[in-house]
């Protein structure tokens, strides 16, 4: 088994667990690493069953590590493992997962409960809120946001919007209070990404109601940025998201040369999501007319599209369709 590498084990992994969840595990892999594994797997030749079995348990042994230490920190798996395994092994599997175990307080927020996580931010200033949240994933954040004062929740969202490189000493200062708060751990490199994308795809997460109190203010502000918010929170592409009751209203206020013109570009999806709201007929006539347009610069494509993002956005906000794929609960129009 010394004689494989680590991109021919994870190979005999793969064919192990067959087909259907060896391509479900591919999705998760880079374009460098799935070229790797399929060379090695296409190499695979004749591996005995008891190195298959010890790299299999191998495995289950790596994983088993990461749950103690999910559960109770580094000490508490190497107890576990020590007792399970051995000191040796036990030792060899922690320093295998050492690079991966490594968490900081960030790291930390991930497992939080959003309510107690606002209860521990809310009397924060602002801008380390918003720190604070750009590390945690959209869905989290978006949670977490909901749960804070109406005033707060607009001043944190623009603090997001316009938040540019923040220090190392300032993350640090953060990532310790956090630390000590929650569990000690180790450090890694951190990344701060805050800006309009950022608080777009929390604010798409967001309950509706929320989102609108929350960009009214940053618009009162700053009626630029708002505007840049707006654009980034629905992209042509989410047309996917509408149901089909939606789709037919918006279609109404959609010029039909700007509809043909966005659609140049669209995805199969959304231009069978478009198809299949309109009569046989007029999608003829949609499909014909985008084949007699000839090649066109994106440039006039893409403001076509904007154009219809823009008239969603308007129904949007004036409760005529319902954008689905949200976030949270949300109010009923009647």
């Amino acid at each position: 088994m010394d004689d494989l590498n680590a991109s021919q084990r994870a190979a005999v992994v793969l064919v192990a667990l067959g087909p259907e969840v060896a391509s479900k595990v591919l999705k998760h892999l880079s374009e460098p690493e799935i070229e790797s594994l399929t060379i090695n797997i296409s190499n695979l030749r004749d591996i005995p069953p008891e190195i298959e079995q010890q790299i299999m348990k191998e495995v289950y042994q790596l994983l088993q590590a990461k749950h103690y230490i999910n559960q109770g920190g580094v000490d508490f798996a190497r107890t576990v493992l020590e007792q399970s395994f051995g000191m040796k092994r036990a030792g060899e599997i922690l320093s295998r997962l050492e690079t991966s175990i490594k968490t900081t307080g960030f790291d930390m927020l991930k497992n939080i409960d959003p309510k107690q996580l606002r209860n521990f931010i809310q009397n924060e200033l602002p801008q380390t809120i918003a720190l604070i949240l750009t590390q945690l994933n959209p869905q989290h954040a978006s949670t977490v946001i909901s749960e804070l004062q109406p005033e707060l929740q607009s001043e944190v969202a623009y603090r997001i919007a316009t938040m540019e490189k923040i220090s190392p000493e300032v993350i640090s200062e953060i990532e310790s209070v956090l630390e000590s708060q929650f569990e000690p751990s180790g450090m890694k490199d951190l990344s701060i990404s805050g800006g309009t994308k950022a608080i777009a795809d929390i604010l798409n997460l967001v309950e509706t109601s929320s989102e609108k109190v929350i960009l009214e203010s940053i618009e009162s502000q700053d009626p630029e940025l708002a505007a840049e918010i707006k654009n980034l929170m629905f992209v042509f592409e989410d047309l996917i998201l509408l149901d089909d009751r939606s789709i037919q209203r918006v279609l109404k206020d959609i010029e039909s040369k700007d509809l043909s013109v966005a659609l140049k570009a669209a995805s199969e999806e959304v231009k069978k999501k478009i198809y299949s709201n309109v009569s046989e007929r007029v999608a003829v006539m949609i499909q014909e007319e985008i084949e007699f347009m000839g090649p066109m610069r994106l440039s006039d494509v893409e403001a076509a599209q904007q154009r219809v993002v823009e008239v969603i956005r308007k129904l949007q906000e004036e409760g005529q369709i319902i954008v689905s794929g949200r976030g949270g609960k949300d109010e009923i129009v009647v």
